[in-house]
């Protein structure tokens, strides 16, 4: 299969091919792979199909999880490719590193992955492990460097202004100040990259993620 006729398998399933690249030992990428693409959602129609799936219907936990092993794994299956997921572990694949090698994401001024066409918003449902070796894009210089870096002073609490982006002081602050702009609209640091301004993620998808991030063990309340 191509990469195009690839792309078009997991369009129909609401999810987009981020980017990829050929591992070389190094990578860890799994035995026999040449080619591996990773997967996220497809923003325009991601949140609409997820939404009345029916792990988010039935009630039980990691509900995009289980959603995300069971139509990458079927899709797998299809295209004869092995299916990877960041949420399994340990040990976890190097989901970050492998963003890096494909060409299309870089770090940000936050040292967040930023997208050539999503910007900030860079989430990773799983990848694809092919044997075969196909052509990819061509890589695409980073948009940071000719920006103003708006993404750096958008955070209310400076929490990525350290060496490591402080969780806990941004889950705090959440949890007992900002709940209405955070939660609900989602990162304020992630919305101000210009770069994919016109495709951001549903309101309601954005809250999903933050009750999830707010939810983990290191989300506290004072």
């Amino acid at each position: 299969m191509t990469f195009e006729d690839i792309r078009t398998e997991v369009q129909s399933i609401s999810l987009k091919i981020m980017g990829g690249f050929h591992p070389v030992a190094e990578d860890h990428a799994p035995e026999n792979c040449s080619t591996l693409l990773l997967i996220g959602p497809d923003e325009s129609n991601f949140w609409h199909q997820f939404k009345n799936s029916l792990e988010m219907q039935d009630g039980q936990s990691n509900p995009m999880d289980r959603w995300s092993e069971r139509v990458i794994t079927s899709l797998a299956r299809k295209i004869n490719a092995k299916p990877i997921f960041p949420f399994q572990g340990p040990t976890y694949a190097p989901f970050f590193q492998w963003a890096l090698k494909t060409g299309l994401m870089h770090v940000s001024p936050i040292r967040l992955l930023v997208h050539n066409q999503t910007g900030l918003f860079v989430s990773f449902r799983g990848a694809l492990a092919l044997e075969s070796e196909i052509q990819l894009p061509k890589p695409s210089p980073s948009p940071c460097p000719a920006c103003a870096a708006p993404c750096a002073s958008a955070c209310p609490v400076s929490a990525f202004e350290g060496e490591f982006y402080d969780v806990e002081v941004c889950q705090s602050h959440v949890l007992t100040l900002d709940a209405e702009r955070c939660v609900d609209k989602g990162c304020a640091a992630r919305r101000q990259c210009p770069v994919g301004k016109d495709r951001f993620r549903n309101l309601e998808q954005s809250s999903f993620h933050m009750q999830a991030f707010l939810s983990s063990p290191t989300a506290k309340s004072d």
